[in-house]
């Protein structure tokens, strides 16, 4: 049996492996999955149709599965899915998703969410991201791998942002981020790209100088974006070593619905 406090409440028809903790106050809906070793503080509200799997730990006061935040949604079944191995500090607040969108909001696998930290509805967050404190995601966007956003960083609704890619604290978002650019400000602003970050995960010294080529012709060249793109694929064809990772940075190019921050 999943160990339950004496005065959480926890709905009879909640899906939950038998090594689930759930902790003093806590609410869980009847319509909740949560997968083998996840621990459950104090006081969190998990609802919604809302899938969690193994490993996930969280921490006191946050809201888990609750309805988007979108004055269009009318009590849809929509779905929040969060993956294995995330932690999940104070205060978090992540939202189900909308039927304008997908109906889901997703958070992958590894992720560490610091306090405060809202995912909006529609959001799509793959895995070992950093959201520091208090960073913020609107509607419909999307974060890949290993991206960090700095405390109190704000992103606008339907931005991407590429894998590798790094936020400074305060920053605010309005376009989408390629993979390993860091950028800071308000309005954001491009300061290179996340060469410790990439150290720190292994790259080669070669993927890392073709990282920086590709950054340089994306915003040291002068090219439009559609030459830019076409450079990278030259690129790729020249340089088949570390191919995949211009090709990371031309297929999100690819991608863009808002334009990107240059």
């Amino acid at each position: 049996m999943a160990k339950i406090h004496p005065t959480a409440m926890v709905d009879p028809a909640a899906d939950l492996d038998d090594s689930v903790e759930i902790g003093a106050y806590s609410i869980v809906g009847p319509h909740v999955q949560i997968g083998a070793g996840t621990r459950v503080g104090p006081h969190v509200v998990i609802e919604g149709h809302t899938t969690i799997g193994r490993d996930n730990t969280f921490f006191q006061f946050s809201s888990i599965g609750a309805a988007p935040q979108d004055k269009k949604y009318a009590g849809e079944p929509t779905r929040l899915e969060i993956g294995d191995r995330n932690t999940v500090r104070e205060f978090c607040t992540f939202n189900r998703g909308t039927a304008q969108d997908a109906g889901v909001t997703r958070l992958g696998n590894d992720n560490w969410m610091m306090a405060y930290v809202h995912l909006a509805h529609d959001c799509v967050v793959g895995n070992n991201a950093i959201f520091a404190n208090n960073a913020q995601l609107a509607g419909h966007v999307q974060v890949g791998d290993w991206a960090i956003l700095g405390g109190h960083s704000g992103v606008h609704q339907f931005c991407k942002i590429g894998a590798h890619a790094m936020l400074g604290m305060f920053t605010s978002l309005t376009q989408d981020v390629p993979p390993f650019v860091i950028l800071n400000g308000n309005p954001a602003a491009v300061h290179g790209i996340n060469i410790e970050g990439l150290k720190r995960r292994g790259f080669s010294r070669e993927a890392i100088h073709a990282i920086r080529n590709a950054y340089r012709i994306v915003y040291k060249s002068g090219l439009t974006l559609d030459e830019a793109k076409s450079a990278l694929a030259a690129e790729e064809q020249a340089t088949p070593d570390v191919a995949p990772h211009l090709a990371l940075m031309r297929e999100f190019l690819e991608s863009v619905t808002r334009g990107i921050v240059r």
